[in-house]
C-alpha cells in the first residue's frame, strides 16, 4: 500500500490525524507529515482516515493488490 496526500488541497482538519496517528501527524498549525508506505496492518485505520478528509486529499495506491484481477497491479483510488 502506497499513500499520496495532495498537499496542495489538504486543508490541515487532520481528520487523518486522528484516525491514523501512527501514519499521519499534523506539525505546527497546518503542516502534514505522513509514512507514504504504512504496513499492512495498518490498512484499516489508513482506509478510515482517507474516508474521513473532508477535501479528499489522500489517495491510497494498492488498496485492492489483495483482490486486483489484472494480473496482480494494483490499483488506485482516491478517497477521502
Amino acid at each position: 500500500m502506497r499513500l499520496v496526500v495532495d498537499l496542495n488541497r489538504c486543508q490541515g482538519y487532520a481528520q487523518c490525524a486522528f484516525l491514523a496517528p501512527d501514519v499521519f501527524a499534523l506539525h505546527g498549525a497546518e503542516a502534514l507529515m505522513y509514512d507514504p508506505q504504512p504496513a499492512d496492518e495498518r490498512r484499516p485505520q489508513v482506509l478510515r482516515a482517507a474516508h474521513a478528509c473532508p477535501v479528499q486529499a489522500i489517495t491510497v495506491e494498492g488498496e485492492d493488490a489483495d483482490r486486483a484481477s489484472d494480473g496482480g497491479r494494483a490499483g488506485a483510488s482516491r478517497v477521502g
